[in-house]
């Protein structure tokens, strides 16, 4: 299963000083945290990548949307900290009694077709909750029993790049990256509105002439910082919400 991401990412409006950049910035000095997420994987029952994806990156929308969040919730003063030093996610992997053990610890379980994802408040680089810590980060792959049929147009699409080879995990927290991204540049009505129609989303791999045209279209862009499995500066997701597309780019199909 994927690795650690500290990937960053960046947008054609983001300012300087974004913690979804890959050069050293202000936001490397400040105390570094990490939002957790993990994956439910039984030996027998594994979940399908395309279904674990869509959760993870679901499960991040319902944390940032929950109002434990925000203002004087109990879990805002970790998001904050988070969001103002470098966005990380970690996807590890869970069974049984692991698993149990984690839906024990404050957090919000997503669940997909059949996947599920559990994800924390964030919490220190160097801090991590023991029933979490010690649960793995490698050696567990997932695949796709059939292709995934195109994407509703009507729908977010989180477009993965179709030049690079990363681990489930690691497509997991790239996933996370891109709903996010999408989320912040949404307006309060918008995310409303996804919100309340339970954060429908699909994540796709675009094919490589659609990629050019989505990279270069105005979208929020995933680029990671170079620290697991991909070089620096890596363009890994796109992030193709209806409310954010430019008139002239169109929907397409994607593997």
């Amino acid at each position: 299963m994927g690795a650690v991401s500290t990937d960053e990412s960046t947008t054609a409006t983001t300012p300087q000083d974004s913690p979804f950049r890959s050069e050293p910035g202000a936001r490397d000095q400040a105390r570094q945290f990490v939002l957790p997420l993990v994956v439910r994987i039984e030996r027998a029952a594994p979940p399908a990548r395309t279904d674990a994806l869509e959760t993870a990156a679901r499960a991040v929308l319902v944390l940032l949307a929950d109002e434990r969040s925000a203002g004087d919730g109990e879990w805002a003063r970790a998001v904050r900290d988070w969001q103002d030093a470098r966005i990380r996610k970690v996807v590890r992997r869970a069974r049984g009694a692991e698993w149990r053990r984690a839906e024990a610890l404050p957090g919000i379980t997503v669940t997909g077709t059949a996947a599920q994802v559990r994800v924390f408040p964030p919490v220190p680089l160097d801090g991590w909750p023991k029933d979490l810590a010690k649960l793995q980060v490698s050696g567990t792959e997932l695949d796709d029993p059939e292709p995934p049929a195109a994407p509703d147009p009507d729908v977010p699409v989180l477009w993965m790049s179709p030049r690079l080879d990363m681990s489930a995990g690691k497509a997991m927290a790239q996933a996370g990256h891109g709903a996010q991204l999408a989320w912040w540049e949404l307006s309060d009505e918008r995310r409303a509105a996804w919100r309340d129609a339970g954060f429908p989303l699909t994540v796709r791999t675009a094919d490589p002439a659609h990629w050019a045209e989505l990279t270069s279209a105005g979208l929020p862009v995933v680029r990671d910082a170079g620290f697991t499995e991909i070089a620096p500066g890596s363009c890994t997701v796109v992030a193709d919400h209806p409310a954010l597309r430019p008139d002239r780019l169109q929907a397409h199909g994607g593997a």
